[in-house]
């Protein structure tokens, strides 16, 4: 290049540099204000409307109750829109509001009322949750909310409930008429006129009305109380908040949590078929109408959603249906999801994905969920690194109706069950499996696989169990592969490792059994992070020799016929362990921690 092109290049970037513009946000500003240090806007949703590509807008300490949705994107990865929380400050977004003026009627039950003028033209108190694949298990639920101090109260089924002695958690009952909508609640021991009291008024917090809003940061927040709907795969997937329909976002370094349904959503575009295609053969109608809506690489999907933490939402931490494809997802802590279980469903999970085409999902921390991770249809391309799950109640990992080729390497999964698969396809390295295997003999449902790192639909397959690879990997007690001696496809397995009882299946000639070691594994919680307690035998290393897992070993997915490579195409290499070390490449040891020594060891592992 000359360096007349050079130079022209460097001024470019000057000029866009010159044009681009910082808006301030704060509690004492005004949005008459022009929205610089010494005269902020007051209101995010004002340096929305104002912020144009390349844009940043620095929001300041304190609390805003309102739902920003962006009237416009960036233009590019270099070129986006960036709203922030300003450096070292706290800023609250919230889709509650407070509410005093409560009256007591009897022992711990106060009463408030509230014209309906007060939500606008959203009322959670009149909206119910419902929609395809949701059980609302006999009784109403709605999308309201009461909160006491940051605690959200559950709700009642009945007014009589609320007005019985308060048990372990507090209850609440709302009634909405044509003019006011009346809230009864439980307050044990407090007046709640002296305290924190929200309720939701905002069904997001940070979302876009309309799709196509790409390139968009959120970094830095806590962003909290929102009256979701629920978001099933074949409907508009609104979270606390979401994407819709878009690409290239980046939802980063915030605090996500109390969604009634969904926290973050990465989901689709709502249309007039929205929940009305509750089965295998709807999906796959939804399917081809959103590849006629532009459902491809170029314009869906690449989000990053990274250093979050997301918790107390009672449908997913993370949710998304064919928008969430070619994105990633890591550094993140959920926990404390459906845990309530005040309903039920099918789109539960700490990560819920349809279509995880080429998702990578690396490095996150998952526990105190349904399920960790739920990738359902279509996970192609995925690739599951180095999380840690555990204290999940069903299972850490849930593939269904997947083709393959996926890749699921050096994690540490604790839960009682480690694994349910009704799909075939998947490639399980150098992971540590400390609980149960559930593998599915077979489903009859029809669903998609693609052409490679693609959208595009090459065929329709049934799924029979099978076509799995197991390498390198340890199983404990829990751990029982015997459901793969008669699978309908083939099964390659070496360099496993099974202690204190954990089966084999037929098709690995030679495990390494130590029946009797007890690897008395211990997950702690301390101060400072989380820590494996556990015992390593030196015969994991010496008494086998391992191969290094490539491309070259996996071979090719036998439905979609497609190797199993990196999400740009190029070989892969299983070559680093759980925590990036390099691997002994002539020898590599089984499960996620290369050589970390022998004996009793204690590894922090988050």
């Amino acid at each position: 290049m000359s360096k007349f092109f050079i130079t022209l290049s460097i001024l470019c970037a000057l000029a866009a540099a010159a044009y681009a513009a910082e808006i301030h946000v704060a509690v004492t500003g005004r949005d008459a204000n022009p929205g610089t240090p010494a005269a902020p806007l007051r209101t995010i949703q004002r340096a929305a409307d104002l912020a144009q590509p390349g844009d940043v807008v620095t929001v300041h300490v304190g609390v805003y109750r309102e739902r920003i949705s962006p009237p416009r994107g960036g233009e590019s990865d270099t070129k986006r829109i960036v709203y922030q929380a300003a450096p070292g400050e706290q800023v609250e977004l919230k889709g509650s509001e407070v509410v005093t003026n409560w009256v007591k009627i009897q022992d711990d039950v106060w009463e408030v009322t509230l014209p309906n003028s007060f939500f606008g033209r959203f009322n959670p108190y009149s909206d119910l949750i419902h929609g395809d694949w949701f059980s609302d298990q006999g009784r109403r639920h709605h999308t309201g909310a009461v909160y006491l101090n940051g605690e959200w109260l559950t709700e009642a089924a009945k007014l009589e409930e609320v007005l019985k002695p308060a048990g372990p958690t507090p209850l609440w009952f709302g009634q909405v008429d044509k003019e006011n909508t009346t809230l009864w609640a439980q307050f044990p021991g407090v007046n709640p006129n002296e305290k924190l009291v929200e309720i939701n008024v905002r069904q997001a917090v940070f979302y876009p009305d309309k799709p196509g809003r790409n390139y968009i940061t959120v970094r830095g927040f806590t962003l909290r109380n929102a009256a979701t709907p629920w978001a099933p795969p074949t409907a508009e997937q609104v979270g606390l908040i979401g994407t819709h329909w878009s690409k290239g976002w980046i939802i980063e370094s915030n605090t996500i949590s109390h969604s009634t349904c969904a926290g973050v959503a990465l989901g689709k575009y709502g249309d007039e078929w929205d929940n009305r295609a509750e089965s295998a053969e709807g999906y796959v109608g939804t399917i081809q109408r959103a590849l006629k809506n532009g459902w491809n690489k170029e314009t869906i999907g690449h989000h990053i959603v990274r250093h979050n933490t997301i918790s107390h939402c009672e449908q997913a931490g993370v949710v998304g249906s064919l928008g969430c494809s070619f994105s990633t997802v890591t550094g993140n802590v959920i926990h404390d999801i459906h845990v309530r279980h005040l309903f039920t469903g099918a789109e539960m999970a700490g990560i819920k994905f349809h279509a995880a085409i080429d998702v990578e999902i690396r490095g996150n921390h998952i526990y105190r969920t349904c399920r960790g991770l739920w990738l359902d249809w279509m996970a192609q391309g995925a690739r599951v690194s180095g999380n840690l799950f555990h204290d999940n109640a069903d299972q850490d990992l849930f593939v269904e109706v997947d083709h393959g080729p996926f890749l699921v390497d050096n994690n540490v999964f604790l839960s009682p069950t480690s694994l349910l698969s009704l799909s075939q396809g998947g490639a399980y390295v150098h992971n540590l499996f400390g609980g149960a295997f559930r593998i599915n003999t077979f489903d009859a449902r029809l669903t998609p696989f693609h052409k490679a790192h693609s959208t595009v639909v090459a065929g329709l397959h049934d799924n029979p169990n099978g076509d799995d690879r197991y390498f390198n990997n340890v199983f404990t007690e829990r751990s029982d592969l015997s459901a793969y001696d008669a699978t309908r496809l083939p099964v390659r397995m070496d360099g496993n490792v099974f202690l204190k009882g954990a089966k084999p299946c037929k098709h690995e000639t030679e495990p390494l059994l130590k029946p009797e070691f007890d690897p008395a594994l211990k997950l702690m919680e301390k101060a400072d992070g989380f820590y494996l307690e556990f015992i390593l035998d030196k015969a994991w290393a010496g008494e086998r020799t391992r191969k290094l897992v490539t491309t070259e070993l996996l071979g090719k997915a036998r439905i979609p016929n497609l190797p199993y490579e990196q999400r740009d195409g190029t070989p892969l290499r299983v070559a680093t362990d759980y925590f990036g070390k390099h691997r002994n490449e002539a020898n590599p040891m089984s499960g996620p921690f290369e050589n970390p020594g022998t004996g009793a060891l204690m590894l922090k592992v988050w």
